[in-house]
């Protein structure tokens, strides 16, 4: 992720686009007005839940675009913003990839008590986020 400088430009940036002022912008993402003035005054560095309340809220700004530097804003429909270079999908193994994978019951290298939540992030800039039971 960028600095708070960089964030912070983004972030007026955002605001600049959508014609909105700071207060506006709090309340339509869901946060604490002081929470987003601690943020544009570079006292508070962001949350990825932050982040997440942006693009959920603007499906506009590209996710890569704001945290890496890649993609655009505004975000356009084509996944040619990132290069292949630039995202690195996870590659199967050559003996995985050989036989059917099934969804195991329980993870066994994972404390389920230890997640909080799993995110899936698409292609497509958008992502899912699954909580556990």
């Amino acid at each position: 992720m960028q600095d708070t400088k960089d964030f912070v430009q983004k972030l007026e940036k955002i605001l600049d686009y959508f014609q909105l002022s700071a207060s506006a912008f709090a309340d339509k993402i869901g946060v604490q007005r002081s929470s987003l003035s601690h943020l544009l005054s570079g006292r508070n560095k962001p949350s990825l839940e932050f982040v997440i309340k942006i693009t959920e809220a603007f499906p506009e700004v590209d996710l890569y675009w704001f945290l890496f530097n890649k993609g655009s804003f505004p975000k356009s429909n084509s996944a040619e913003n990132i290069s292949m270079n630039e995202a690195q999908p996870l590659k199967k193994s050559e003996e995985s990839s050989k036989t059917e994978t099934t969804k195991p019951d329980k993870v066994s290298f994972l404390n389920q008590d230890d997640v909080e939540k799993i995110v899936v992030f698409y292609k497509n800039g958008t992502f899912k986020t699954y909580l556990p039971k």
